[in-house]
């Protein structure tokens, strides 16, 4: 990029007379001083276009997770309000990047994909979606929202990641605990596991697959759960 400095705008300025043998006058500095500084300043505007121009980041593939739609029928608990607090995770699953297993015990993340939001905080809103849709309890929520609680349920992610070779698939375990919030007690626990293989190349084919698997899990955890309350 070429950059073209302007001529700097002429300030009148008083000269003294230079005596034979002395350097320049004040004003002379003074007009010099201001020319090195107008032309930095557009020098350093110009080269800030430039970083703008040329473009930060580039944006990133943003997914979400879809909420089930679990069955309505089953168990009432019309009086219920069950409180889904944030689910728990090690530090590789408590941020927006997706998880990929090329293989165990190794840990990478999909280049130019991210979740909507940190990983715990989708599972909270789409975990609270799936009770509500059954319109099975009296009410439920999370954290902050104002609600007398009977039961919590309590998730800990535990796998949430595409695991690559031998035909990739998606694989989620979450571990979920039932909590008495009258009496502090675990009514019941259990860890849920759910598989979905990839259809498909890129980003979108593994986002779906880990949607699928997601679904399938919450499916098992809400008739769980609504059956031990």
């Amino acid at each position: 990029m070429t950059l073209v400095v302007p001529p700097p705008t002429q300030v009148a300025l008083f000269k003294h007379p230079t005596l034979p043998g002395q350097g320049a006058s004040v004003g002379e500095v003074g007009l010099k001083s201001g020319r090195l500084l107008i032309a930095g300043a557009l020098i350093s505007s110009a080269l800030s276009g430039c970083a703008v121009l040329g473009g930060g980041t580039p944006a990133l593939d943003t997914y979400e997770l879809s909420a089930a739609q679990t069955s309505e029928s089953g168990p009432r608990r019309s009086r219920a309000q069950i409180l889904i607090a944030e689910p728990s995770a090690l530090k590789s699953l408590d941020g927006q990047n997706i998880v990929i297993k090329p293989s165990p015990g190794e840990i990478q993340y999909l280049k130019g994909a991210q979740w909507a939001d940190r990983l715990p905080k989708v599972v909270q809103a789409k975990l609270a979606e799936a009770f509500q849709s059954t319109g099975r309890v009296g009410g439920v929520g999370k954290p902050g929202e104002g609600l007398a609680i009977d039961y919590q349920v309590i998730t800990e992610i535990r796998a949430f990641e595409i695991r690559l070779g031998g035909g990739d698939r998606a694989y989620v375990e979450l571990f979920v605990r039932i909590l008495n919030d009258r009496n502090g007690t675990v009514r019941a626990s259990r860890s849920f596991t759910a598989q979905a293989s990839v259809s498909g190349a890129g980003n979108p084919a593994y986002a779906a697959a880990l949607d699928r698997a997601f679904q399938g899990a919450t499916d098992e955890i809400v008739d769980w759960s609504l059956g031990r309350i």
